[in-house]
């Protein structure tokens, strides 16, 4: 179980990583032009919050195991990212986007995931 918990926490800490500094360091029009549409339906400020929230969880399901200590922070990340996940599945399936709710439910079974084993362990 170790090596799937390993696994399923380097693949959500980089995919939040990665989008999460996609989305802060682009305008909002480029968020949208890239296919992030949801956005439209935000503020700039919003956007930004919600991309720094994805690229320090992100950050946090990852660094606290490489470093060996921290375990609570890798939690707490999850648990952030299965909120922020939640909101955006929402957000989709209110744009009728449901394509994009089904990928957002996949990162939140993970996050399930990495919140369970790692209270586990």
């Amino acid at each position: 179980m170790a090596i799937a918990l390993w696994i399923v926490q380097g693949l959500l800490g980089l995919i939040f990583v990665i989008t999460g500094s996609f989305k802060f360091f682009q305008s909002k029009e480029k968020v949208i032009a890239s296919g992030g549409t949801w956005a439209e339906d935000f503020a700039p400020g919003i956007i930004k919050a919600i991309a720094g929230a994805e690229l320090i969880c992100g950050l946090l399901v990852i660094v606290p195991r490489l470093l060996g200590h921290g375990h609570r922070l890798t939690i707490i990340a999850a648990v952030s990212i299965a909120a922020i996940m939640a909101g955006a599945i929402y957000t989709h399936i209110r744009r009728r986007e449901h394509q994009h709710a089904m990928i957002n439910a996949v990162f939140l079974l993970m996050a399930l995931f990495v919140i369970v084993v790692s209270h586990k362990s």
